[in-house]
């Protein structure tokens, strides 16, 4: 699971719909680039930021900044396609935990 490697989003050009699901269910961020283009500035040891999440809210675009190795920065657009149940999911850290928390 994802997830419990370490990760908190995965980033791609589009998802197949049941996979994109299946990563909500699990707590993960599954995002698309709003450009298909800014895949290209995407660099081997970038630090990734994922900027937006504390007004986390469906139809609302999160953004993207990459630092570089050499300093520089890129920043760009990045949708999800969340519902407010969903963001409950991300927020409790998965949707079984989500569930816990109504008992």
């Amino acid at each position: 699971e994802p997830r419990h490697l370490g990760g908190k989003a995965i980033i791609v050009r589009s998802f197949a719909r049941i996979h994109e699901t299946n990563l909500k269910k699990q707590g993960m961020l599954p995002l698309t680039f709003a450009d298909p283009a800014d895949y290209d500035k995407v660099q081997p040891g970038d630090k990734i930021s994922i900027n937006g999440l504390t007004s986390f809210a469906p139809g609302v675009p999160l953004s993207c900044t990459l630092t570089h190795g050499d300093g520089t920065t890129d920043t760009f657009a990045l949708n999800h396609t969340f519902n407010e149940n969903q963001i409950g999911w991300f927020k409790a850290g998965s949707a079984l935990n989500k569930m816990a928390e109504g008992k």
